[in-house]
């Protein structure tokens, strides 16, 4: 009990993703090394499948905090309170229950008394909660800083060309990606972007991002001028490589393979290419004549059954790449498959985990993004060079000779030599910085705190 009250104590609040959970779960780590002692809050579900991620060691200074979310519908029992495997279709309806969980998550603050709370875009009313209390709390955005600088560009200087000419094109794209029609509201009606606004203006004195200086320094840069607030970097955070998978056949296939000849295809666990793109990747892997593991999944359309890979798939498509390629159903140990000596590429929706996991182990990127900030961040990884989008057409459609094109670009050819190159220069500056920006945060955060008042 001692030793944690001389600790500075963070309550962690993400939103209840995949992709946000091991963000913060990497953060705590990191912290709970530097005189932190962290409360991670979040559904049950979550929690459970967190929990054998945090060694014994890390456990005196990490405790995982239940936020049990009130029942607001029958299709979404406590087993559902994640997004993951959860049907597009229910995802409205899981951030209008996470939503109406603010008054337990209240309870939470009152009870833990942290010092400081780190909280996710999605829920501003976590640092409200936190303002009632006289507690400081701090926007962690674990995305990218071009895609927050971007947007509140448009947002606050609507009109005004944007400071970096290089870039430009990119903000014709922006709105549509940001903010589609069928954007889910909350339950005050109130739609995504405004909420990530609403966050950022309750964020005290800084936001944090999960990037390094390096590589978004100038995007960190303008978001400190739009919002007067300190862009402070925290990463890149991904999750460790597990290396008690080194015996599974995944890794024994890849082991098969020459070095740098094998591309990793996945579109993370909540990206789901259509049909007509399936069909369209899989030709294009095939017509590549590269190596590959393709990790599939499909949702079942709400009423209906799973559908099986044989008939997602092109008629015949499994027989005729034989072994030059794995499909694997479900899940896969995406970091251990990037650090393999035999993976030359990464066929990837480009979500910003993904981004830095290519950046941290030094491959580079076949951008194929599919919705939401993907994008945005396709873009800025071809901007900085250690990547290639596969352009679509004018009815925003993927052509398999471009698909195939890029891949040999990025794999294989001479004129890809420049984003290879760049991959592993980006891979080096990481490994030479260790955690440098970290301990720039734990001295802005220890001041920040009401600990360090």
């Amino acid at each position: 009990m001692d030793s944690k009250e001389s600790c500075t104590k963070v309550l962690m609040l993400p939103w209840l993703a995949h992709g946000h959970i091991t963000p913060f779960l990497e953060l705590a780590k990191k912290l709970s090394t530097k005189n932190f002692h962290i409360y991670l809050c979040s559904t049950p579900i979550i929690l459970t499948s967190i929990h054998n991620r945090i060694t014994e060691t890390q456990s005196l200074s990490i405790e995982l905090v239940p936020l049990h979310l009130p029942p607001t519908s029958p299709e979404l029992p406590p087993h559902r309170h994640t997004t993951n495997g959860l049907p597009p279709h229910l995802i409205p309806a899981l951030k209008r229950a996470f939503d109406s969980a603010s008054p337990r998550f209240s309870e939470v603050v009152q009870t833990l008394s942290p010092d400081l709370v780190i909280y996710d875009f999605l829920q501003p009313w976590a640092a409200t909660i936190a303002s009632e209390c006289k507690i400081p709390a701090v926007l962690y955005f674990i995305a990218g800083a071009a895609l927050v600088s971007l947007g509140l560009h448009l947002h606050s200087r609507p009109g005004v060309e944007l400071p970096f000419p290089e870039y430009r094109h990119i903000l014709k794209g922006f709105p549509k990606a940001q903010a589609p029609e069928e954007e889910a509201r909350t339950n005050d009606g109130t739609d995504d972007k405004t909420r990530l606004l609403e966050s950022l203006e309750k964020s005290c004195k800084m936001i944090l991002f999960n990037t390094f200086r390096e590589f978004e320094g100038k995007y960190l840069d303008y978001l400190s001028i739009l919002t007067k607030k300190t862009g402070v970097p925290v990463g890149p955070l991904v999750q460790e490589i597990d290396e008690k998978n080194n015996d599974s056949e995944i890794m024994q296939w890849l082991g098969t393979k020459d070095e740098l000849s094998t591309v990793f295809v996945s579109f993370g666990s909540e990206s789901f290419p259509s049909k007509e793109e399936r069909d369209e990747i899989a030709h294009g892997l095939e017509i590549s004549g590269v190596n590959f593991i393709w990790i599939v999944r499909f949702p079942a359309p709400p009423g209906e059954s799973t559908i099986e890979v044989e008939e997602a798939l092109p008629v015949g498509f499994l027989e005729r790449i034989g072994e030059r390629g794995m499909i694997v159903e479900g899940w896969a140990p995406q970091a251990q498959i990037l650090a393999h000596p035999s993976t030359g590429g990464f066929v990837s929706h480009c979500g910003w985990n993904s981004i830095l996991e290519s950046l941290k182990l030094g491959v580079p990127i076949v951008a194929v993004p599919v919705h939401h900030d993907q994008p945005i961040n396709a873009k800025v990884v071809e901007a900085v060079g250690f990547g290639v989008e596969v352009k679509r057409d004018e009815n925003k459609r993927l052509d398999r000779e471009n698909i195939a094109q890029v891949i040999k670009k990025v794999v294989v050819d001479e004129e890809g030599v420049d984003v290879r190159s760049k991959a592993r220069e980006f891979s080096e500056i990481i490994r030479k910085k260790g955690d440098e920006e970290i301990n720039g945060l734990v001295k802005e955060l220890a001041q920040l705190s009401t600990k360090g008042k």
